[in-house]
């Protein structure tokens, strides 16, 4: 509403978000809001080839009736090939479901793990694309930077990735194509490699 009345344009950035990582197949989807332009890129590709889209309402014309040149990188036919696989594959198999489903599952077994540990501050997050918060007492929520650092390579050296965001907030994003049992694996990772941060304060 407030692009409206101001007459500006609302663009989503979903190249992290977009193809069905949060249970939709765009982020924007579960507020019920259509940008004027939705940028992709990454997943597009099929975590194979490089290449990005920006999608926009027709009346804005941003695709002008004329060449840009010659560059190295456009008009390739296999990576846009590779991108509308990319999207019939995750509709043919039900992917976003998949994302769904299994996001809203480790969110409860995440949720039963911050009931056993004081660490975890906060578990957020829609489909796959979920942050555990570790902080150094649930009530004060002061922010572990540290325990989550150990948490981190704990977890690296028993086969289990993903990235630290503000410092304390660990952000889990598995794969679209991600299996319960590998839900469970990892969730079960994360509990051993907290006790033993937790053990080592």
């Amino acid at each position: 509403q407030a692009c409206n009345d101001h007459g500006a344009l609302l663009i989503f950035d979903e190249i992290p978000t977009g193809l069905g990582k949060t249970g939709k197949m765009f982020a924007c989807e579960h507020d019920d809001v259509v940008p004027d332009i939705l940028v992709l890129g990454k997943a597009l590709g099929g975590g194979i080839l490089p290449i990005a889209a920006v999608l926009a309402k027709s009346e804005l014309d941003v695709a002008g009736e004329f060449a840009f040149g010659h560059y190295t990188h456009e008009k390739n036919p296999v990576t846009a090939k590779a991108a509308l696989t990319t999207i019939e594959i995750i509709e043919q198999e039900g992917l976003v479901e998949n994302a769904a489903e299994l996001g809203k599952y480790m969110l409860e077994q995440l949720n039963l793990l911050k009931a056993k540990h004081s660490t975890i501050g906060d578990v957020r997050g829609r489909g796959l694309l979920v942050g555990v918060e570790l902080v150094l007492n649930q009530e004060e929520k002061t922010p572990a930077n540290d325990l989550a650092e150990d948490v981190l390579y704990r977890c690296l050296s028993k086969g289990l990735s993903f990235k630290l965001t503000m410092g304390n907030v660990m952000t889990l994003t598995p794969p679209l194509i991600i299996k319960k049992a590998q839900i469970d694996l990892s969730l079960e990772i994360i509990d051993q490699s907290l006790s033993e941060a937790e053990n080592a304060l």
